[in-house]
């Protein structure tokens, strides 16, 4: 039998690479799409996938991706895992331009993909019997905090987004799972949204003891689409321990009260 294939989107670093290496590791057949082509020539190098530079806020774009899949042959399983913050400010005072970038990748972009993939995933279900969307959201979609307003509003959006495409392929056989990851320390995600500010991107993480990798949510997602086709993981939230909630973040070493 021929190897599942995955398309991952923003595969490039963080979870999206992690993600992409432990579906290689399971022997899936990946297709890795992101804006960085380096990136991606290191990634088909090192794991012998294949890659497509695509800018999934560009329509054009997202068309390549459609026809790459047909001419993979389908995909089993889309991981939307681009996304990303930018800025920190009040909503007072945030930039306009970076609530609107947000939303183009966060929600404008995941709609984009998942629209024109879905014929092939549909198709693929009608040979194997399923399929699945995953996508990354965020628990900032969840619990809003100063100075988050415009990524609040964008996972937000983008969890009221795979809401309804649960409800909407209800009937078929295609799985629609969420992941929203709280603290995750990725190279780049705190100092993409600081702008390049190194200081104030490590003290995101200051103290934090054991924070969430990419790796612990790359299993997240591998782990749901491996789950026998009958279960469904609607919505897995994960944290580390240190973040009991959105606004609960220990510092310091943990340990048993005496």
């Amino acid at each position: 039998m021929a190897a599942r294939r995955a398309v991952v989107t923003g595969a490039s670093s963080g979870i999206g690479a992690a993600t992409v290496r432990l579906f290689r590791e399971r022997g899936w057949d990946v297709l890795a799409v992101a804006r960085r082509a380096d990136r991606l020539d290191e990634l088909a190098a090192e794991l012998g996938i294949d890659t497509l530079t695509a800018d999934i806020t560009d329509a054009a774009d997202v068309e390549r991706l459609a026809t790459r899949v047909a001419e993979l042959g389908g995909a089993d399983v889309l991981v939307n895992n681009a996304g990303g913050a930018f800025g920190s400010a009040t909503v007072e005072e945030s930039d306009v331009d970076d609530w609107r970038a947000m939303f183009e990748v966060n929600v404008i972009g995941t709609k984009r993909v998942i629209a024109a993939l879905l014929p092939h995933l549909r198709q693929r279900a009608s040979t194997t019997g399923g399929a699945d969307i995953v996508t990354v959201t965020s628990t900032a979609g969840f619990v809003s905090y100063e100075n988050g307003g415009g990524y609040n509003a964008a996972k937000a959006a983008e969890h009221a987004l795979v809401g309804a495409l649960r409800l909407e392929l209800n009937g078929e056989p295609i799985r629609v799972v969420e992941i929203a990851p709280g603290l995750v320390k990725t190279d780049e995600f705190a100092l993409v949204r600081f702008g390049g500010d190194e200081s104030k991107a490590a003290a995101v993480y200051d103290g934090v003891e054991d924070p969430l990798t990419a790796d612990d949510v790359a299993e997240a997602i591998v782990h749901a689409v491996e789950l026998p086709a009958h279960v469904n993981l609607d919505l897995v939230t994960i944290r580390p321990v240190a973040q009991s909630a959105q606004h609960k973040l220990a510092r310091g070493h943990l340990s048993p009260k005496s």
